[in-house]
């Protein structure tokens, strides 16, 4: 596959993650009365990858993530000459499904919660942790929870593994992850997804965004040397 069509899938896919998830967010959790709450916000991001895996996986791989390319790429499953264009076309892709968020999230003449009081779905510790929860709670969270995603991508993508159930599988892992981590961080485990809201709301969640590459990365290249080993034959 060309690499224009391979980076073209990893912006549309993250486009849609970020518009998906994050909309589900800003656009109906934040407001009361339509009560997706966690729950809906957690299933819309395992349906946005769900979905994408399916439509684009066999172009891309469907990573739509920087940690996930770094994990596979450690893990031995992709090309490091590769790794750089995926992570700029997937946080680019990040910041237009943003971008359409605030133009959508913008456009109605009431009060707008989205904005007020969810920090248009932004990632933070501390204060703006939606539980309050502190620096080392976010970030031993987001370690671990992007370790765990990895290994299940790993493992689901496996040549060994049921054939056609990766998408299942993957999409309901990050439903699990968010309905855990949700109430920490707002759940990042994609510096893409983070970046794309931050850019937006500006200040704090600029200020933070540090965490969200840096704890994804780490948890993720744990994930592709453990897998390394844990899925050798031996």
């Amino acid at each position: 596959m060309a690499m224009s069509k391979k980076l073209g899938a990893e912006f549309i896919g993250t486009f849609w993650l970020v518009l998906g998830g994050c909309g589900s967010a800003v656009l109906a959790a934040a407001f009361p009365d339509l009560g997706i709450g966690f729950l809906g916000v957690a299933l819309a991001f395992g349906l946005t990858v769900l979905t994408m895996a399916f439509a684009i996986g066999h172009i891309s791989g469907c990573h739509l993530n920087p940690a996930v390319s770094v994990g596979l790429m450690i893990g031995g499953r992709f090309p490091a000459n590769e790794l750089i264009p995926y992570v700029i076309a997937q946080v680019l892709g990040g910041i237009a499904g943003g971008v359409v968020l605030y133009v959508i999230a913008s456009g109605t003449f009431g009060p707008n919660p989205g904005f007020e009081t969810a920090g248009f779905a932004s990632n933070g510790f501390g204060e703006h942790s939606p539980g309050g929860y502190n620096l080392t709670s976010a970030l031993v969270c987001e370690i671990v929870m992007t370790f765990m995603f990895l290994i299940i991508i790993l493992g689901a993508t496996d040549k060994r593994a049921p054939a056609g159930l990766a998408p299942v599988a993957i999409g309901l892992g990050l439903t699990l992850i968010h309905l855990i981590s949700i109430p920490v961080t707002n759940t990042s485990v994609n510096p893409a997804r983070s970046t794309g809201v931050a850019v937006i709301e500006g200040g704090w969640a600029i200020s933070q965004l540090w965490l969200f590459w840096l704890a994804p990365i780490v948890g993720a290249a744990l994930a592709g040397l453990v897998y390394k080993w844990l899925g050798r034959e031996d």
